[in-house]
């Protein structure tokens, strides 16, 4: 099982804003922030629950862009991430709905955030 992950990112402020704005649904923040001074070589955001699971590092974009998928518990939340991933500046990638191919509970939304990575909210509970 994964512990953690970090994202490569050209404009480290503008995406902690997005990622913050589209991730409140699902109850994932910033939890922890490191500077410069205390990796030797970035500043970085943590975001997560409790701990960070995701961090975001202000060097340049990750290329190619990535796909992350973030578990949601509800269909709800899923649907709150779209709309607020969509209100903070992200792209349609996938309306909210089910997707059949995966399984007949997969529901899940898709926007593609501002340096072009696919983020996912899925939801894989029986209404």
């Amino acid at each position: 099982m994964m512990d953690h992950m970090s994202l490569h990112v050209e404009d480290l402020p503008a995406m902690r804003v997005f990622y913050e704005k589209a991730c409140a649904p699902l109850g994932i923040s910033v939890v922890m922030q490191v500077t410069k001074e205390m990796t030797g070589y970035a500043d970085m955001a943590g975001f997560g629950g409790h701990k960070p699971f995701l961090w975001l590092v202000g060097t340049e974009k990750t290329t190619p862009p990535l796909h992350m998928a973030l578990k949601a518990e509800t269909r709800a939340e899923v649907d709150a991430f779209y709309a607020a991933a969509i209100a903070a500046g992200g792209r349609d990638n996938g309306r909210p709905g089910i997707r059949e191919h995966y399984h007949p509970n997969y529901y899940a939304a898709f926007v593609i955030d501002p340096e072009g990575h696919n983020l996912e909210a899925v939801c894989q509970k029986p209404e």
